[in-house]
Parts: structure tokens; sequence; C-alpha cells
């Protein structure tokens, strides 16, 4: 496989939509203000919006004044001068026409589809037949890429058809995350954590992916997929695959993408018991969030739904590493507080040789990763409480942050499409999604999907503002733990 040149101009399909403005943009002008762009690096948006590039740019600047970072008017200044508007269909060769002339000398150029998935495969057709595409174009594709197994195998095969797998960019921006990254730096860069990485050590793993908001306007697609396809099937199971796959020979995408394959197909099935047991769906009704009432989900779609916004299940990794452990994942809308955490529960000391209250202070240790609202990782160990104390030795709990994050209050938080986008001018794939992973994704998803429907199981109503139906609950209890605070 030939190394990819570096790309030369960035194309944004759907470029005044919600994504680049809040995203894609800024994080362009952040990559530049920082000195990452190369020189003569272009940055051409397009969609079937008509406005002149001096009204995107007036909007871009707009929206840049009013992130907390600020803006930087010299920095702008020379963002702009690389950015051009050209308004566009972009789903026939005919409506991609007006863009040609902006492409005439592009040598690497590179297609990101902010668009819905039903028109990737369109898109791709239009661009060949426009002659846009060369052996070094790249395309980034946005999730979902599918709804299911076979919906995804269509959307991959029209693709395919025009760009080779490693021209092909599938962007889950979780994984551009510094924490995320660094979760693979703490496992693999330190002699401590390796070795205890295993269903020796380790009791449980919990990935929780919160959020306060509803489903809201975005409900004709939302309704559609569900909880499940949405968030499940693709973040939540990228973050799975870095906790429990085995450590690659080296850090080309190639072998990261096979590690990560492996975990998806040792994944256990699951059945219509196991639906019943081991999952809980849910629905978001009226409630209260941040202290301020909201209706429900079939409120906001205007009628009933059978559609989940929340989903907890036990997911087992049936290999030698992992056989025993539970992996528990929950997901919804409407939930009391907008968290992502990955938590890595070990097991207890197997002989305590303190005695009288040092005996009940005795704590596991918990190493826990957080993503969102602010990324940290911090493990948390027993230490003597310090002073004097009759009546024998009291342990307390020491958590210690692992992150510079926190030590730097200072330094900006990069946007997680910062690091992702550089790595695609670069041609860099070991952060993106490869074929095969997202149709085992798929494959395992559709199984959970299939054994819900065998089940009857529908969704179970909880107010908005709490942690989601009380069987969420009662499905990690029975096997004896507990979600983390």
């Amino acid at each position: 496989m030939a190394e990819a040149p570096q790309a030369d101009v960035i194309v944004l399909f759907g470029g005044a939509g919600d994504l680049a403005r809040r995203m894609l943009i800024p994080s362009l002008y952040f990559l530049h203000a920082d000195g990452f762009l190369p020189d003569g690096f272009r940055i051409v948006a397009t969609a079937r919006t008509e406005m002149s590039r001096e009204d995107f740019l007036q909007h871009a600047h707009d929206d840049l004044a009013k992130r907390a970072e600020g803006l930087d008017e010299a920095a702008f200044r020379g963002f702009a001068e690389r950015v051009d508007y050209v308004a566009a269909d972009a789903t026939s060769e005919v409506g991609l026409a007006p863009l040609k002339p902006h492409l005439e000398n592009a040598r690497a150029p590179v297609f990101y589809l902010a668009l819905s998935p039903s028109l990737f495969g369109k898109v791709c057709v239009a661009l060949a037949a426009a002659g846009l595409v060369n052996d070094d174009s790249r395309i980034v594709l946005e999730k979902p890429i599918g709804r299911d197994l076979e919906t995804s195998r269509i959307t991959n095969i029209a693709v395919g058809a025009v760009f080779d797998e490693d021209r092909i960019f599938r962007i889950d921006h979780y994984l551009g995350k510094e924490t995320v990254q660094n979760l693979i730096a703490l496992r693999f860069a330190n002699t401590l954590f390796e070795p205890l990485w295993d269903n020796r050590t380790v009791d449980h793993v919990q990935i929780t992916v919160a959020e306060t908001e509803g489903v809201g306007e975005r409900w004709p697609y939302y309704d559609e997929y569900g909880a499940l396809r949405d968030m499940l099937q693709n973040h939540m199971l990228q973050l799975l695959c870095l906790v429990a796959m085995e450590p690659p020979s080296d850090m080309h995408p190639e072998s990261l993408r096979n590690e990560k394959v492996k975990v998806l197909r040792s994944l256990r099935r699951f059945t219509r018991a196991e639906a019943q047991n081991a999952s809980i769906r849910g629905q978001y009704g009226p409630g209260v969030v941040g202290g301020s009432q909201v209706t429900g989900y079939e409120q906001e779609r205007g009628q009933p739904s059978g559609t989940e916004t929340f989903v907890a299940l036990r997911a087992d990794i049936d290999n030698w590493r992992w056989a025993g452990v539970p992996f528990f994942l929950r997901t919804g809308k409407r939930l009391p507080e907008r968290r992502t955490q990955i938590v890595i529960q070990f097991k207890p000391v197997p002989h305590s040789i303190f005695d009288g209250a040092a005996r009940e202070d005795l704590q596991a240790n918990r190493l826990v990763i957080d993503l969102q609202p602010d990324e940290d990782i911090e493990l948390t160990l027993m230490n003597k409480t310090p002073g004097l104390a009759r009546g024998g030795m009291r342990l307390q709990s020491l958590p210690l942050s692992l992150s510079l994050l926190r030590a730097s209050p200072g330094q900006r938080r990069r946007i997680a499409y910062e690091p992702l986008l550089l790595d695609i001018i670069d041609g860099h794939g070991a952060l993106f999604v490869r074929r095969d992973e997202v149709e085992e994704a798929w494959r395992w998803v559709d199984g959970v999907a299939d054994a819900w429907r065998e089940a009857s199981l529908t969704p179970k109503p909880y107010p908005a503002g709490s942690w989601g139906p009380s069987g969420a609950f009662a499905l990690i209890e029975r096997a004896g733990r507990a979600w983390a605070d």
C-alpha cells in the first residue's frame, strides 16, 4: 500500500450545515492558527444553499467569535484566504459542475461528506462521473454507516467502487479525544497496567454515555435509529474495543484495526433470554432536567413511538483475556448529567490483613477515564489515613489524576475533530474505522435488535432527569455490581 501524499484541498459537503459550523470549520481554523495546515492548503465548503463567499466567511467569523476560546482576528484573516464557498448539488455530475474549477489543480483532494448517510453512495458515483476523483483522493464518512448490516454493506460497496479502502476515512470523533488516545498510551507504554488488564484482576468494566439533551428536532432521524443504533453501535463499541483489545504489534493502522475486529468477533451474541435478563430499553417521559421542566419524547415527536432513547446492557467477550468479566454499557437522552466515562473496576485484595475499622475502609482499586464534560484519567488507590489513632491503622482512598489536562487549566482543550482532520490531511488512518469493523459492529447490534424483537422487549418509561428505567439498576445488581457514581 503506497503512502498517501499530503492533501492539498478539503471539500466540505454539507458545508453550511450544523456539523460544519460547530465542529469542522472551527477545527480547521484552530489547525491554521496553530500552524498545522500545510502551506497552500485550501478549504472549499459546498452546499445547495446559495450564498456568497463573503457571507459564508461572515457566518464562520460570527460562529468562531461566540466560542469560549475567542477569535484571533489576524489568524482569521489568514484562515479566510484559504476558504471558498460554492453552491452545488453533490448528488449528480451536472450538479457538481460549479465545483470543478476549484479542483482543477488539486493533487490529493479530500471529500468530507457531512451529509445524510443515505447520500454517500450517490455522491461517490457523482464525484467519479464528474472526473473529480484521482488515485490520491480520499473520502471521509460520518457515522452512521447504514442502519443495519445489510444497509451498511450497500453503502460500503457503493463507496468502495470509487475509493480504495485505504482512502476511505470513516470518522468517529470519540477517537479524536485526547483521553481516548491516552488510553492507548496508558495501556501499552507502561509495564504497570497491561499485566493487570485481564480477568485475573479486573472485576468488571462500565462504559456510560449520558446526555442531558432530548432528541428535539432530530426525531425524524432518531426515531428510525434509536439509542442502540445511534450511539452504542459506533461510539460505545469503539471504546469497548480500545479497552479490551490485545496489544497490537505496532501503531500501524492495520495492526490496531485487526485487534479491534478480534474483539468485535468475540462478543457473545444476544439471545432472547439474554435480551430479557441482560438488557433494558427505555424512553424518556416528561420530567425536570437542570432545573427546567421538559417534555417527553413522544410529545416531541407528536405521536406514540416504540423507539428507545435509553439502553443498558451487559456484554460478554468470549476470549481468554476477558472470560467472566462483564462489560456494562449504558447510554441515554435526558439523563441527569452529561457524562462519558469508562470505569475499570479491579477486584478486591484476596485477603485483608487489616482488622477493625480499617477492614471496613478497604475498597478495591478503580481506574476512571472521563471523556466529557471534562477529560481526565483517575486511579483510586488505598493508603493510610494520616495522623495518630488508637485502635489500629485507618485507611482512606486516594484518587490520583494521571492526566496532564487538569494540570494545565490555561491550555485550550482541542476539539476532537482537530487531530482527526490532521490525520486525514496527512493520510494516517489509525484512528479511523475499517469496513470490517463497521460490519462486525452491525452484526452484533443486529443480533441485539433481533433478540429484542423475539422477546417483545419494548421501551420502559423513565422520567427525564433520572438515570433511566429501574431495570437498568436491576440489570447490574443481578451481577452483584453497581453503577459508578
